[in-house]
């Protein structure tokens, strides 16, 4: 498995972004997938999972401005950010976990893409 992401970019507070993680390979559709970012001098942390039967988990101060979603057709996995905050800096990680279900901690993730930077201006 393979992950690419897209979508980052410059976006004014109170602005929306969308992310999109394309995954190569066939197991894609019985995979947990999660977006995780990471700011400069800061810990990875999720932001956001989806098991492979469409149950989410947010990082709880996110849930109201961030949506996770996955088409499986396509597979993609897609990360809505809205309301964004200069805070939501960061470079935002797509995930693959193996197993249906979800998972909140990083090392449980054996596949992880190049990342994509979201800048958020104040």
């Amino acid at each position: 498995v393979q992950l690419v992401e897209s979508g980052g970019g410059l976006v004014q507070a109170g602005g929306s972004r969308n992310l999109s993680c394309l995954a190569s390979g066939s197991l894609f559709s019985f995979a947990g997938l999660g977006w995780f970012r990471q700011a400069p001098g800061k810990e990875r942390e999720l932001v956001a999972a989806i098991s492979a039967g469409g149950h989410t988990y947010y990082l709880d101060s996110l849930k109201d401005r961030f949506a996770i979603s996955r088409d499986n057709a396509e597979n993609t996995v897609y990360l809505q950010m809205s309301s964004l905050k200069p805070e939501d800096t960061a470079m935002y990680y797509c995930a693959y976990k193996p197993g249906l279900g979800l998972a909140s901690l990083p090392h449980l993730y054996t596949v992880w893409g190049q990342g994509t930077q979201v800048t958020v201006s104040s």
